[in-house]
């Protein structure tokens, strides 16, 4: 069988972000398992009658996974919520904790001039060279959101990518 240098270089790039994700069978593993497995999370929350461990990951963090665990402390599931699926969910006038909720943590925060707020940014894995931000008022509430170009494809000496 010939595999092209697309599959070859496909599966060095699939088993090298391997370690990032929860395991796949984490159905049924202790809270305490899976932080074995995953290290300490970034935040627990308490949801829907169990609780939720939030694990930012990835190069430049573009993955967040969300490993949610029932009332007994068992992982019932986990996502990886940086997609837009998520990103389309956020609206002007949402709270930035509701953001938090949904996104987990940004990537960056960058202040906006004259005390007008903030900039959240969240790197995610897509095929081209942009990131979703989250404009946050002073009130803290969200005032847009969108694409944008992150800093590094923004600079003249960097060597494209030959796919």
């Amino acid at each position: 069988m010939r595999l092209s240098l697309w599959h070859l270089m496909g599966a060095s790039l699939l088993t090298g972000c391997v370690g990032y994700a929860p395991p796949a069978d984490l159905t049924g593993l202790t809270g305490e398992q899976i932080v074995a497995r995953m290290g300490p999370p970034e935040t627990r929350r308490q949801v829907d009658g169990g609780t939720r461990l939030e694990f930012p990951r990835g190069p430049y963090g573009t993955q967040t996974w969300f490993v949610y665990l029932d009332g007994a402390g068992r992982a019932v599931r986990a996502e990886q919520v940086l997609d837009e699926a998520n990103f389309v969910q956020i609206l002007p006038g949402m709270d930035e904790g509701e953001v938090r909720a949904r996104l987990g943590r940004p990537g960056e925060v960058q202040g906006l001039a004259r005390e007008r707020g903030s900039v959240w940014s969240y790197r995610y894995d897509n095929p081209f060279c942009r990131w979703f931000q989250v404009e946050i008022t002073q009130d803290h509430k969200v005032r847009s959101a969108g694409y944008g170009e992150p800093p590094e494809c923004q600079r003249r000496d960097r060597i494209p990518f030959l796919f």
